[in-house]
């Protein structure tokens, strides 16, 4: 079908003011945030304003073999919601309302375009609060599904999956389900909504998000820890965890990545000289409970835990210096890639093997002439890597070396960024044949055409 007549088709489900078409796209609508941008120019990006819409456009795109890419915020690291030239780009920041709020159930209803931010400001006086923190108040919520984001509060609240009870999608061919419920409990058939978050848009777009809230906590404090050398913070983390604190952080950050994002953002922590001369990691522990006598206790109780255990001095942070320091560590990938990473990845490792994993690390960087500072949550075990090593050869096989040895450990290649189009190659070479091969016959039941987000994940073909 010729360019004239399909746009014409896309302008009987959309109006002309929820699309444009190639070349007048606007560039922020062409690629996420990957160190990798793909060039590419896609014949249309829609932003469709209800789920009939959407169900139209897939349904079209069927029709005349489209490919189809979902997009959020584009605020993504691994080239996820990167275009196909040629395809449709269906964005989905007009979709960003609240549909429901029911304070009784603690459950929350709401479009995929709606933003962290959007969000929170939704639940502001309501007692309540959607947990998951994963870094980037601007990402969406289906941005945040699709690739189940998680962030530095998954030490006690988990990750995405966690709090998803149900959702509305629209398949390839543009068939409207929903599933799940808004209920805390379901052991009727398959677990559809756990399969779908993480899929990345592969499987079907999402159109509502049915969540589960959680109480707001009034109380908290931060605290800042400075230790001598990398394992005594990896291994003070499990008798943290034992004590029963549920720290709703637990983040460790290497020296030259805490200058770093401090010298980035003019960020004076009130870290003694003496103590700052003999710093080689800091752990940031954040902890929230209902009242303040219980948060008095449990800062006693955690200094108790520290005391022993190699920590220089623990600092408790001024409520400003604290949201500014949580902050600070958010913009991490924004300091590396300005600095010039090459590369940016986030193995997850069992808590107890993040020890072994830096050591490994340090080991292979120094074999191939890298640098690799890092922070992460290691309370879960998850480590962000920022990799610098211009070669590109070199930095491949480093990278596979790197993921190989989080899989060796018993983890995986990535804890909450995904695969995207950066990488899928890594993930099919390091992977079970016979787990891709279901993973392929899942994808044939959901999309048999392969036009959702097509060449990554399990798509082997090259890129048009």
């Amino acid at each position: 079908m010729d360019v004239t007549t399909l746009r014409a088709e896309l302008l009987d489900i959309v109006d002309e003011s929820q699309a444009t078409f190639s070349p007048t796209h606007r560039p922020d609508d062409l690629h996420d945030e990957s160190l990798h941008p793909v060039p590419s120019d896609p014949l249309a990006v829609v932003r469709p304003t209800s789920t009939a819409q959407v169900a139209e456009l897939c349904a079209l795109c069927s029709r005349h073999n489209l490919p189809i890419t979902a997009r959020g915020s584009g605020t993504g690291l691994s080239g996820g919601a990167t275009p196909v030239t040629g395809g449709l780009v269906v964005c989905f920041d007009q979709m960003n309302h609240v549909v429901s709020l029911d304070l009784d159930d603690h459950v929350a209803v709401v479009q995929p375009g709606i933003t962290l931010r959007e969000l929170n400001d939704a639940l502001a006086g309501s007692g309540l609060r959607y947990p998951v923190h994963p870094g980037e108040l601007s990402g969406s919520l289906g941005g945040n599904v699709n690739t189940n984001a998680g962030g530095m509060r998954a030490v006690r609240h988990g990750v995405t999956r966690r709090h998803v009870l149900g959702l509305e999608v629209v398949l390839a061919d543009g068939t409207v389900l929903r599933t799940g419920a808004p209920v805390v409990k379901n052991s009727s058939g398959y677990d559809l909504t756990q399969l779908i978050i993480g899929s990345e848009g592969t499987l079907a777009l999402v159109t509502e998000v049915t969540l589960a809230l959680s109480p707001r906590l009034a109380h908290g404090a931060t605290l800042l820890v400075p230790f001598a050398d990398l394992d005594a913070v990896t291994a003070v983390v499990p008798r943290i965890v034992a004590a029963g604190l549920q720290p709703s952080m637990l983040e460790y950050i290497d020296l030259i990545t805490m200058g770093a994002i401090t010298g980035a953002t003019g960020l004076d922590l009130g870290v003694s000289a003496e103590v700052a001369a003999k710093c080689a990691a800091y752990l940031v522990v954040v902890l929230e409970t209902r009242t303040g006598e219980q948060l008095e206790r449990d800062v006693a109780d955690l200094a108790a835990q520290l005391d022993g255990a190699g920590a220089l001095e623990v600092y408790v942070l001024a409520e400003g210096a604290a949201a500014r320091l949580i902050e600070a560590r958010e913009r991490v990938f924004w300091v590396s890639k300005a600095a010039g990473a090459n590369e940016i990845l986030d193995v997850v490792v069992p808590r107890s093997k993040v020890t072994t994993l830096l050591g490994e690390v340090a080991v292979l960087a120094e074999s191939y002439g890298a640098f690799i500072p890092g922070c992460g949550h290691v309370g879960d075990g998850n480590v962000h890597l920022s990799v610098y090593l211009a070669d590109d050869d070199a930095r491949f096989q480093l990278v596979r070396d790197l993921f190989a040895l989080g899989l060796d450990l018993g983890g995986q290649i990535s804890g909450e960024h995904g695969l995207g189009r950066d990488k899928a190659g890594h993930y099919r070479a390091l992977t079970d044949p016979a787990l891709l091969d279901l993973q392929r016959r899942v994808k044939d039941a959901f999309d048999p055409r392969h036009l959702l987000n097509p060449y990554r994940h399990l798509d082997e073909r090259p890129l048009p």
